[in-house]
Protein backbone atom coordinates (compact mmCIF):
# COMPACT_ATOMS: atom_id res chain seq x y z
CA UNK A 1 0.00 0.00 0.00
CA UNK A 2 1.43 3.63 -0.71
CA UNK A 3 1.99 5.93 1.85
CA UNK A 4 1.22 9.43 1.93
CA UNK A 5 3.88 11.79 0.97
CA UNK A 6 2.78 13.75 4.61
CA UNK A 7 3.58 10.80 6.54
CA UNK A 8 6.82 9.76 4.80
CA UNK A 9 8.24 13.57 5.87
CA UNK A 10 7.96 13.62 9.85
CA UNK A 11 9.75 17.01 10.84
CA UNK A 12 9.92 15.21 14.66
CA UNK A 13 11.30 12.14 14.06
CA UNK A 14 14.22 13.54 11.39
CA UNK A 15 15.13 16.64 9.78
CA UNK A 16 17.10 15.05 7.17
CA UNK A 17 15.27 14.45 3.53
CA UNK A 18 16.61 12.64 0.75
CA UNK A 19 15.09 13.70 -2.71
CA UNK A 20 14.85 13.13 -6.34
CA UNK A 21 12.92 14.48 -9.33
CA UNK A 22 13.10 12.99 -12.92
CA UNK A 23 12.61 14.71 -16.52
CA UNK A 24 9.19 12.69 -18.50
CA UNK A 25 10.46 9.56 -19.79
CA UNK A 26 14.10 10.14 -18.22
CA UNK A 27 14.85 11.98 -21.26
CA UNK A 28 18.00 14.36 -21.43
CA UNK A 29 16.35 17.52 -20.96
CA UNK A 30 18.73 18.69 -19.35
CA UNK A 31 22.39 18.04 -20.61
CA UNK A 32 23.22 17.03 -24.41
CA UNK A 33 20.10 14.84 -25.69
CA UNK A 34 21.70 12.33 -28.10
CA UNK A 35 18.70 12.05 -30.18
CA UNK A 36 18.08 15.28 -31.79
CA UNK A 37 21.38 16.62 -30.99
CA UNK A 38 20.24 19.78 -28.86
CA UNK A 39 22.47 20.86 -25.90
CA UNK A 40 20.30 21.78 -22.77
CA UNK A 41 23.32 22.19 -20.60
CA UNK A 42 22.14 25.59 -19.47
CA UNK A 43 18.59 24.48 -17.80
CA UNK A 44 20.85 22.66 -15.35
CA UNK A 45 21.93 26.30 -14.12
CA UNK A 46 18.21 27.19 -14.26
CA UNK A 47 18.10 24.51 -11.53
CA UNK A 48 20.85 25.86 -9.11
CA UNK A 49 19.82 29.08 -9.13
CA UNK A 50 15.90 28.44 -8.13
CA UNK A 51 17.12 25.78 -5.64
CA UNK A 52 19.58 29.25 -4.45
CA UNK A 53 15.94 31.63 -3.91
CA UNK A 54 13.86 29.21 -2.04
CA UNK A 55 17.38 27.87 0.19
CA UNK A 56 16.44 31.98 0.99
CA UNK A 57 13.08 32.25 1.54
CA UNK A 58 12.20 28.30 2.99
CA UNK A 59 13.47 27.67 6.71
CA UNK A 60 14.91 24.75 4.67
CA UNK A 61 19.02 24.18 4.36
CA UNK A 62 20.56 22.26 1.47
CA UNK A 63 23.32 20.03 2.79
CA UNK A 64 23.92 18.40 -0.91
CA UNK A 65 23.05 18.61 -5.05
CA UNK A 66 23.58 17.05 -7.59
CA UNK A 67 22.45 18.26 -11.18
CA UNK A 68 22.62 15.35 -13.67
CA UNK A 69 21.29 14.90 -17.12
CA UNK A 70 18.01 13.68 -16.80
CA UNK A 71 17.37 14.01 -13.02
CA UNK A 72 18.71 16.03 -9.68
CA UNK A 73 19.01 14.92 -6.22
CA UNK A 74 18.90 17.22 -3.01
CA UNK A 75 19.35 16.33 0.33
CA UNK A 76 17.72 18.84 2.53
CA UNK A 77 16.95 19.84 6.62
CA UNK A 78 14.12 21.39 7.76
CA UNK A 79 15.33 24.08 10.05
CA UNK A 80 11.98 23.85 12.50
CA UNK A 81 13.55 26.21 15.32
CA UNK A 82 13.99 28.54 12.82
CA UNK A 83 10.57 28.26 11.25
CA UNK A 84 8.70 28.93 14.60
CA UNK A 85 10.63 31.39 15.54
CA UNK A 86 9.92 33.43 12.37
CA UNK A 87 7.62 36.69 13.27
CA UNK A 88 4.48 37.51 10.75
CA UNK A 89 6.63 40.18 9.53
CA UNK A 90 8.99 37.59 8.28
CA UNK A 91 6.58 34.93 6.93
CA UNK A 92 4.96 37.55 5.29
CA UNK A 93 7.91 38.91 3.89
CA UNK A 94 9.32 35.67 2.42
CA UNK A 95 6.15 34.49 0.81
CA UNK A 96 5.84 37.49 -1.41
CA UNK A 97 9.56 36.91 -2.65
CA UNK A 98 7.52 33.57 -4.30
CA UNK A 99 3.99 34.47 -4.64
CA UNK A 100 1.65 37.42 -4.87
CA UNK A 101 -0.14 38.02 -1.21
CA UNK A 102 -3.16 38.52 -0.10
CA UNK A 103 -4.00 42.22 -0.11
CA UNK A 104 -4.62 42.35 3.95
CA UNK A 105 -1.38 40.79 4.43
CA UNK A 106 0.46 43.28 1.83
CA UNK A 107 -1.45 45.77 3.83
CA UNK A 108 0.27 44.73 6.88
CA UNK A 109 3.61 44.57 5.89
CA UNK A 110 3.16 48.18 4.51
CA UNK A 111 1.97 49.77 7.35
CA UNK A 112 2.85 47.63 10.08
CA UNK A 113 -0.52 47.71 11.42
CA UNK A 114 -4.34 46.71 10.48
CA UNK A 115 -7.54 46.43 11.63
CA UNK A 116 -8.81 44.26 14.44
CA UNK A 117 -12.07 43.17 12.07
CA UNK A 118 -9.28 41.53 9.36
CA UNK A 119 -6.70 40.39 12.42
CA UNK A 120 -8.41 36.88 12.44
CA UNK A 121 -7.78 36.69 8.24
CA UNK A 122 -4.46 37.87 8.82
CA UNK A 123 -3.61 35.47 11.04
CA UNK A 124 -5.02 32.38 9.56
CA UNK A 125 -2.43 33.36 6.39
CA UNK A 126 0.15 33.99 8.26
CA UNK A 127 0.09 30.31 10.32
CA UNK A 128 -0.70 28.84 6.68
CA UNK A 129 2.48 30.47 5.11
CA UNK A 130 4.79 29.61 8.05
CA UNK A 131 3.94 26.30 8.11
CA UNK A 132 4.64 26.19 4.29
CA UNK A 133 7.88 27.54 4.43
CA UNK A 134 8.92 24.50 6.74
CA UNK A 135 7.43 21.99 3.82
CA UNK A 136 9.67 19.99 1.56
CA UNK A 137 6.67 19.35 -0.51
CA UNK A 138 6.38 23.44 -0.87
CA UNK A 139 9.79 23.53 -1.62
CA UNK A 140 10.02 20.99 -4.38
CA UNK A 141 6.49 22.33 -5.63
CA UNK A 142 7.93 26.01 -6.27
CA UNK A 143 11.28 24.54 -7.64
CA UNK A 144 10.13 22.05 -10.24
CA UNK A 145 6.86 24.19 -11.69
CA UNK A 146 9.18 27.11 -12.60
CA UNK A 147 11.37 25.08 -14.17
CA UNK A 148 9.08 23.25 -15.94
CA UNK A 149 7.15 26.63 -17.55
CA UNK A 150 10.50 27.89 -18.40
CA UNK A 151 11.70 24.68 -20.45
CA UNK A 152 8.44 24.24 -22.36
CA UNK A 153 8.37 28.19 -23.32
CA UNK A 154 11.67 27.44 -24.88
CA UNK A 155 11.11 24.30 -26.45
CA UNK A 156 7.31 25.37 -27.70
CA UNK A 157 5.40 23.09 -26.42
CA UNK A 158 2.82 21.72 -23.27
CA UNK A 159 2.82 19.04 -21.30
CA UNK A 160 4.86 17.23 -18.34
CA UNK A 161 8.48 17.86 -18.14
CA UNK A 162 8.71 15.90 -14.71
CA UNK A 163 8.18 12.35 -14.98
CA UNK A 164 5.88 13.05 -11.51
CA UNK A 165 6.39 14.02 -8.23
CA UNK A 166 9.43 13.79 -6.26
CA UNK A 167 10.19 10.63 -4.19
CA UNK A 168 12.10 11.09 -0.69
CA UNK A 169 13.80 9.36 2.06
CA UNK A 170 14.44 9.79 5.74
CA UNK A 171 17.97 9.65 6.90
CA UNK A 172 17.12 8.31 10.46
CA UNK A 173 21.18 8.92 11.65
CA UNK A 174 24.31 10.33 10.81
CA UNK A 175 25.60 7.32 9.00
CA UNK A 176 22.42 7.49 6.75
CA UNK A 177 22.90 11.44 6.02
CA UNK A 178 26.73 10.86 5.37
CA UNK A 179 26.33 7.85 2.92
CA UNK A 180 23.39 9.89 0.84
CA UNK A 181 25.15 12.75 0.59
CA UNK A 182 28.06 10.94 -0.79
CA UNK A 183 26.14 8.60 -3.36
CA UNK A 184 24.95 12.44 -4.27
CA UNK A 185 28.34 13.59 -4.69
CA UNK A 186 30.01 11.15 -6.56
CA UNK A 187 26.70 11.07 -9.15
CA UNK A 188 28.70 12.30 -11.94
CA UNK A 189 31.85 10.25 -11.16
CA UNK A 190 29.32 6.80 -10.97
CA UNK A 191 28.17 7.71 -14.13
CA UNK A 192 31.12 8.08 -15.99
CA UNK A 193 30.60 11.99 -16.78
CA UNK A 194 33.53 13.65 -14.83
CA UNK A 195 36.90 11.88 -13.53
CA UNK A 196 37.37 14.24 -10.28
CA UNK A 197 35.40 15.83 -7.95
CA UNK A 198 36.57 19.30 -8.69
CA UNK A 199 34.82 19.03 -12.20
CA UNK A 200 31.54 17.77 -10.95
CA UNK A 201 29.61 20.03 -12.39
CA UNK A 202 26.46 21.71 -10.80
CA UNK A 203 27.01 19.68 -7.43
CA UNK A 204 27.66 20.50 -3.88
CA UNK A 205 31.34 19.22 -3.47
CA UNK A 206 32.48 21.23 -6.40
CA UNK A 207 30.50 24.57 -4.35
CA UNK A 208 32.33 23.41 -1.02
CA UNK A 209 35.72 22.80 -2.45
CA UNK A 210 36.36 25.70 -4.01
CA UNK A 211 35.00 27.66 -1.13
CA UNK A 212 37.28 25.83 0.89
CA UNK A 213 40.01 26.54 -0.93
CA UNK A 214 39.03 30.18 -1.49
CA UNK A 215 38.99 30.25 2.90
CA UNK A 216 42.96 28.43 2.67
CA UNK A 217 44.44 30.40 -0.26
CA UNK A 218 42.81 33.62 1.77
CA UNK A 219 42.37 33.67 5.52
CA UNK A 220 42.01 37.26 5.81
CA UNK A 221 39.02 37.35 3.35
CA UNK A 222 35.94 35.68 3.25
CA UNK A 223 35.25 33.38 0.61
CA UNK A 224 33.56 34.75 -2.41
CA UNK A 225 30.01 33.09 -2.91
CA UNK A 226 28.51 34.69 -5.89
CA UNK A 227 26.64 32.64 -8.12
CA UNK A 228 26.12 30.51 -5.06
CA UNK A 229 23.86 29.97 -1.89
CA UNK A 230 25.18 28.81 1.48
CA UNK A 231 25.29 25.34 1.98
CA UNK A 232 24.51 23.83 5.62
CA UNK A 233 28.10 24.06 7.20
CA UNK A 234 29.95 21.28 8.21
CA UNK A 235 30.79 22.35 11.96
CA UNK A 236 32.86 19.52 13.18
CA UNK A 237 31.42 17.48 16.05
CA UNK A 238 33.02 19.63 19.40
CA UNK A 239 31.06 22.25 17.90
CA UNK A 240 27.69 21.01 17.26
CA UNK A 241 26.02 22.22 20.63
CA UNK A 242 26.28 25.57 20.01
CA UNK A 243 26.01 25.76 15.79
CA UNK A 244 23.59 24.44 13.49
CA UNK A 245 25.18 22.25 11.05
CA UNK A 246 26.64 18.90 9.75
CA UNK A 247 28.21 17.18 12.53
CA UNK A 248 31.91 16.50 11.10
CA UNK A 249 34.95 18.62 9.75
CA UNK A 250 34.63 18.83 6.34
CA UNK A 251 38.49 17.91 5.81
CA UNK A 252 37.22 14.82 7.26
CA UNK A 253 34.24 14.49 5.18
CA UNK A 254 36.26 15.17 2.29
CA UNK A 255 39.10 12.95 2.96
CA UNK A 256 36.19 10.45 3.13
CA UNK A 257 34.64 11.51 -0.28
CA UNK A 258 38.06 11.66 -2.29
CA UNK A 259 38.61 8.45 -0.80
CA UNK A 260 35.15 6.06 -1.57
CA UNK A 261 35.49 8.26 -5.82
CA UNK A 262 38.73 6.86 -6.09
CA UNK A 263 37.38 3.03 -4.79
CA UNK A 264 34.42 2.93 -7.21
CA UNK A 265 35.80 4.73 -10.33
CA UNK A 266 36.02 2.27 -13.32
CA UNK A 267 39.74 2.37 -14.31
CA UNK A 268 40.39 2.23 -10.23
CA UNK A 269 38.49 -1.12 -9.12
CA UNK A 270 40.02 -2.74 -6.57
CA UNK A 271 42.09 -0.08 -5.08
CA UNK A 272 42.09 0.92 -1.36
CA UNK A 273 44.00 2.68 0.23
CA UNK A 274 45.44 1.42 3.58
CA UNK A 275 44.71 4.61 5.41
CA UNK A 276 40.82 4.26 6.31
CA UNK A 277 39.43 7.88 6.69
CA UNK A 278 38.84 9.38 10.06
CA UNK A 279 34.95 9.47 9.63
CA UNK A 280 34.74 5.80 8.94
CA UNK A 281 36.95 5.39 12.35
CA UNK A 282 34.32 7.63 14.35
CA UNK A 283 31.25 5.33 13.18
CA UNK A 284 32.84 2.23 13.48
CA UNK A 285 32.34 1.55 9.96
CA UNK A 286 34.75 -1.09 8.11
CA UNK A 287 36.13 0.57 4.86
CA UNK A 288 34.55 -3.00 2.57
CA UNK A 289 30.97 -2.03 4.57
CA UNK A 290 31.21 1.64 3.75
CA UNK A 291 32.14 0.81 0.05
CA UNK A 292 29.65 -1.65 -0.69
CA UNK A 293 26.59 0.88 1.03
CA UNK A 294 28.08 4.09 -0.97
CA UNK A 295 27.65 2.08 -4.77
CA UNK A 296 24.52 0.65 -3.53
CA UNK A 297 22.69 3.21 -1.34
CA UNK A 298 19.37 3.60 -3.60
CA UNK A 299 19.22 -0.31 -4.62
CA UNK A 300 19.43 -0.71 -0.48
CA UNK A 301 16.68 1.64 0.68
CA UNK A 302 13.30 2.78 -0.25
CA UNK A 303 11.92 5.84 1.06
CA UNK A 304 13.75 5.46 4.60
CA UNK A 305 17.56 4.62 5.20
CA UNK A 306 19.33 4.30 9.27
CA UNK A 307 19.76 1.51 11.72
CA UNK A 308 17.63 -0.75 10.97
CA UNK A 309 15.55 -0.55 14.41
CA UNK A 310 14.80 3.24 13.70
CA UNK A 311 13.93 2.18 10.26
CA UNK A 312 11.23 -0.41 11.41
CA UNK A 313 10.03 2.43 14.08
CA UNK A 314 9.40 4.77 11.14
CA UNK A 315 7.88 2.79 9.13
CA UNK A 316 5.58 1.57 11.90
CA UNK A 317 4.88 5.10 12.87
CA UNK A 318 3.81 5.85 9.29
CA UNK A 319 1.78 3.12 8.73
CA UNK A 320 3.59 1.28 6.42
CA UNK A 321 3.88 -2.75 6.33
CA UNK A 322 6.98 -3.10 4.36
CA UNK A 323 10.51 -2.08 5.56
CA UNK A 324 13.41 -2.38 3.09
CA UNK A 325 17.01 -2.43 4.02
CA UNK A 326 20.14 -3.33 2.99
CA UNK A 327 19.52 -6.10 0.65
CA UNK A 328 16.04 -7.47 1.82
CA UNK A 329 12.55 -6.13 2.27
CA UNK A 330 10.81 -7.50 5.44
CA UNK A 331 6.94 -7.45 6.52
CA UNK A 332 6.49 -5.70 9.90
CA UNK A 333 2.52 -6.51 10.08
CA UNK A 334 2.03 -10.02 8.65
CA UNK A 335 -1.38 -11.51 8.22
Amino acid sequence: MTISRRKLIEPQITPFYHVINRCVRRAYLCGDDPYNGKNYHHRRGWIVNKIKQLASVFCIDVCAYAVMSNHYHLVLKIDTEQQQNLTPQAVISRWLQLFNGHPIAVDFLKEGQIGAEKQQVLSNLVTEWQQRLGSISWFMRCLNEEIARKANKEDQCKGAFWEGRFKSQALLDEQALLSCMMYVDLNPIRAGITPSLEQSDFTSIQQRIREYQQTKTSAKQSPSNKGHFQLLPFVGAEHQAKTAGINFAFADYLELIDWTGRCIRNDKKGFISSNQPQILKQLGISADAWLEHSEQFMERYANVSGKWSRMRAFKQHVGGHWCKGKSASYQLHPN
